[in-house]
């Protein structure tokens, strides 16, 4: 019996050929968005978690919730001092940052 091939791809399949290989320009812009977008995602998931507002975590914080909103709906860009006062102060984790080669 000749076995079906898969009419699925995956996820890394699909962005090389949307968006090129990793190193194009077009692809580089994809990976610096999707970058962001995760940050706001991670943190919203690591705050539901806690099982905390918005507001709660600004209060924690020292900030204001709109801020919270706008860095976990990638609107706004986040520092890293603030981000790790965020992710440490706020939700009591610690913040790990990797460089890849």
């Amino acid at each position: 019996m000749k076995a079906k091939k898969s009419k699925f791809i995956s996820l890394d399949q699909l962005v090389d050929t949307e968006f090129g290989k990793s190193g194009q320009e077009r692809r580089d812009e994809f990976d610096a968005g999707y970058q962001s977008f995760k940050l706001g995602f991670l943190l919203h998931e690591a705050r539901m978690h806690q099982g905390l507002t918005q507001e709660e975590l600004a209060l924690k914080v020292g900030t204001t919730k709109s801020y919270i909103s706008k860095i976990e709906n990638d609107v706004k860009e986040v520092r890293l001092s603030t981000l790790k006062k965020i992710v440490e102060v706020g939700l009591g984790g610690q913040l790990h940052i990797s460089i890849d080669f």
